[in-house]
């Protein structure tokens, strides 16, 4: 395991390394698989819950395996450094786990094309690079169902971290759950132009909550909006694991990234000589997304969102069932049929009843 003070000593172990092409038999016996974080794993988010899945990668495979990570690695030119160092220094397969990651993924795995790679939340691939995602809009439409019904004023707030396609969509998979059951529901948002930053997410909370939202929902990785809503005695969602320990009073539900099956799976190819590169989104339906225990509400409203949870894993209810219309009051996709998943993948619109604009 590997923070990243430690990168140094990582790149000065693989310059000795490849100067010498000297490896023991020990190492070469057992695989290496490698992690690269955004985030602290500490974070009790994102990077937190990729963390959990190797943890299930390590506890399933035992000594068959070496694992290891670096944490709170830039979307920059380090991304390419570490995981060129981490190729250099004989990883079989990596995972490099934030979408920011997708272009220094590619150029490693083009440059070592005998090494396997892993990039979750991406769209390019190679002979040895793969993508993986969850439906986090699955989620976020049950959440939407649940804030439907439970907002006293028919406003919630969005706390988004970056404008790409995946936040987008669960902005607006958020709102349309939402004007299932309330049509004249309505979202205020704030984009905070980062993943994790504590202090900036309960700012932009309290920026929301003093606008008259009164659920928050959120695209960040720490829990400072659960605590902030909290304070006021408010209700808000958590967001890619379970919450609930910082604010037991007030987190509802929270969309939980299960990855350790998948690690486990991709894994075990590796060993069986069978890794090839595939294109995974899985959701609701393939245990890769798992709601949190649903709290803090009424019985009706649970028996709600169960229902929600169960239709949209029978596809019963698809969250972007076209004929919805965005802010400018054009139709966006055909009535009775949803979206694909190119046009979710390339989704840059928001739908009617968001309040605010895009950034250009």
């Amino acid at each position: 395991m590997m923070n990243r003070r430690a990168f140094n000593t990582l790149l000065g172990g693989t310059a000795a390394a490849v100067g010498s092409g000297l490896v023991t038999s020990a190492e070469a016996a057992v695989p290496k698989v490698a992690f690269v974080y955004l985030g602290p794993v500490g974070d009790f988010g994102w990077t937190y819950q990729h963390e959990v899945g190797r943890q299930e990668v390590v506890k399933h495979f035992g000594d068959k395996v070496s694992t290891s990570f670096i944490e709170n690695v830039p979307e920059s030119a380090d991304a390419e450094r570490v995981i060129a160092a981490l190729a250099a220094k004989g990883n079989q397969l990596i995972f490099t786990t934030s979408f920011g990651y997708m272009n220094p993924t590619l150029k490693v795995a083009t440059q070592k094309p005998k090494t396997f790679f892993e990039h979750c939340a991406g769209y390019k691939h190679a002979d040895n690079l793969g993508t993986y995602n969850v439906r986090f809009y699955e989620g976020r439409y049950i959440q939407g169902v649940i804030a439907g019904k439970m907002s006293k004023t028919g406003v919630i707030g969005y706390i988004g971290s970056i404008p790409i396609p995946e936040v987008v969509m669960g902005m607006n998979a958020t709102l349309l759950g939402m004007r299932s059951v309330n049509p004249n529901a309505k979202m205020k948002f704030v984009f905070i132009n980062s993943w994790y930053d504590p202090g900036k997410e309960g700012d932009a909370c309290k920026a929301l909550l003093d606008q008259g939202c009164d659920i928050i929902t959120q695209h960040t990785d720490s829990p400072a909006a659960l605590q902030v809503c909290e304070q006021r005695g408010l209700k808000a969602f958590g967001e890619a694991t379970d919450m609930i320990k910082f604010a037991s009073k007030t987190q509802l539900t929270s969309p939980v990234n299960n990855w350790g099956p998948y690690y486990v799976k991709r894994v075990q190819a590796l060993l069986d000589g069978t890794w090839k590169t595939d294109d995974i989104w899985g959701g609701l339906d393939a245990d890769m997304l798992v709601m949190a225990p649903y709290r803090n509400m009424p019985d009706d409203v649970m028996a709600l969102a169960k229902s929600t949870e169960a239709d949209i894993k029978a596809g019963k209810i698809l969250p972007f069932n076209g004929g919805m219309k965005d802010q400018s009051g054009a139709q966006k996709g055909t009535a009775g049929k949803s979206l694909d998943d190119g046009q979710l993948a390339s989704m840059n619109w928001l739908v009617e009843g968001i309040e605010g604009k895009l950034p250009s």
